[in-house]
């Protein structure tokens, strides 16, 4: 079992994120909705739904916002989330096949590769600009 994941299945209400490394950059989300989020950043993911695992949220999040399968790694942090109940819980991950299929911006405006030094030039959701000084981690 990884460090972070417990075998208790997550609170209602949890939010999963997860930081998708690729050569070196991690994938930031634009949100489009609701008009009070809309042009703030985050990391791609959503809410573990009845019966899901960490894991399983991750992956089915991101294939529905995104169009990609993922491979989720190491929890990264857990944050409070301030838009509603439970936590948001961030996970780094790569793309499961990155060679055939790029992320898609299929649910948000825009996608951006960021690097280590340009973690700090979106406007990330509060949540999630929480989480900067672990991905800058991971991309150094």
């Amino acid at each position: 079992m990884l460090a972070g994941m417990t075998s208790v299945a997550p609170r209602a209400g949890t939010v999963v994120a997860a930081a998708i490394i690729k050569d070196g950059k991690v994938l930031a989300a634009q949100r489009c909705s609701p008009p009070a989020l809309t042009g703030l950043w985050e990391f791609p993911g959503g809410k573990v739904e009845a019966g899901e695992s960490e894991f399983q949220a991750l992956i089915r999040e991101c294939e529905e916002e995104l169009g990609v399968t993922i491979t989720p790694h190491e929890f990264l942090g857990e944050a409070t989330n301030p838009y509603g109940a439970g936590g948001v819980r961030l996970w780094s991950a790569v793309l499961s096949d990155p060679a055939s299929t790029q992320p898609t911006a299929l649910e948000h405006q825009d996608l951006r590769w960021l690097g280590a030094d340009e973690l700090s030039t979106v406007d990330w959701l509060p949540g999630n600009r929480l989480f900067e000084d672990a991905v800058r981690a991971l991309l150094s």
